[in-house]
């Protein structure tokens, strides 16, 4: 019988109180102010200085990435998209490199069964993301002739590419005017243009519009702006020590002209790691990678060995989510169609 992950539950949100504190008030009032929906636009001068000093800034201090190349396929820009999604680019390199010397095309992976996507993804984590990329490159293949799209509904169509890996290849890879968000760009803007010192814990629509209104014209531009903002977040604006005297937008920071005030939200949350389902799924994942063929519940077993009850719930979620295949005869393996 095909194992199934148990019934995700549902909360229901509480409604707020009819009659909020005074802080409380004071806190959603500021806020509210800090939000980049309700900050005035930049003239066309400002607009050019930002631009301008972006730019500037990323010509001299952009990271040399093979990805950025100009002679990196389309294909690669994709793959390098994809992993590099809540994952830091030290641990991206080796295995971007390893993936595209493998499978430099699309054909090539989508030749192979999704298990072997799974099993290059080795330790990047988040390993659905292997799936989606195979699942990517079996569509490419078979309904793009194995070329990555050029046209932006198209990439968006694609299994498993969404609204921000959509708008990245086409910017990246064929130059197109799109606006990328992603976390550093959201930081980027939330200080320089809208003076708080946090982006809104999930993408807004004012986040969107701003993004798009702070986009240069010409689509070449567009796209190094683009990068550059994301690596300015990434080098100097980061999130818990950003290095302001090394930024080039610090004489027109909003932020910093406010005083840097601190964050008047909620906390972000710190994602841990030991004991939790991830670290489990990881463990069981880890075994099914290194073997040459399907494996016993046995071997399974003996990765966690603490509590029996979370391995079996994260081995039912794993085949839930496509990562693992159940055997007639009992035992497991990576997935193969």
């Amino acid at each position: 019988m095909p194992r199934t992950s148990p019934s995700p539950t549902t909360s229901s949100a509480t409604a707020p109180t009819a009659t909020a504190t005074a802080p409380t008030a004071a806190r959603a009032a500021r806020a509210a102010a800090a939000r980049p929906a309700e900050r005035a636009p930049l003239d066309a001068a400002a607009l050019g200085e930002l631009h301008r000093s972006v730019l500037d800034w990323y010509a001299g201090s952009a990271r040399d990435l093979p990805w950025r190349e100009p002679g990196c396929s389309p294909w690669g820009v994709l793959v390098s998209e994809v992993m590099l999604q809540q994952t830091p680019v030290a641990r991206v390199l080796p295995r971007w490199r390893e993936w595209l010397q493998r499978w430099p095309t699309p054909a090539a992976l989508a030749a192979e069964p999704p298990g072997e996507a799974v099993r290059a993804w080795d330790r990047l984590g988040y390993p659905r993301r292997a799936l989606r990329l195979h699942a990517a490159a079996v569509a490419i293949t078979a309904e793009h002739g194995g070329e990555v799209p050029d046209d932006h509904e198209a990439l968006l169509a694609l299994p498993g590419v969404g609204a921000y890996t959509a708008a990245a290849v086409a910017a990246f890879a064929f130059r197109r005017r799109h606006a990328v968000v992603d976390t550093n760009v959201r930081r980027v803007h939330a200080r320089a243009v809208s003076g708080a010192a946090e982006p809104a814990p999930a993408l807004t629509s004012a986040e969107t519009r701003l993004a798009a209104a702070l986009l240069p014209q010409d689509a070449e531009t567009a796209a190094r702006w683009s990068v550059g903002v994301m690596e300015l977040g990434a080098l100097v604006c980061t999130a818990r020590t950003p290095r302001c005297p090394a930024c080039p937008l610090l004489d027109r920071c909003a932020w910093v002209a406010a005083g840097r005030p601190a964050h008047d939200g909620p906390a972000r949350r710190v994602q841990r790691w030991a004991g939790t389902d991830r670290q489990v799924r990881g463990r069981l994942l880890a075994v099914l990678r290194a073997a040459e063929g399907p494996v016993g519940a046995p071997e399974l077993a003996a990765a966690w060995t603490s509590d029996a009850a979370q391995r079996e719930r994260c081995l039912d979620g794993l085949v839930a989510d496509g990562l693992v295949e159940p055997l007639e005869d009992g035992r497991f393996g990576l997935p193969t169609s």
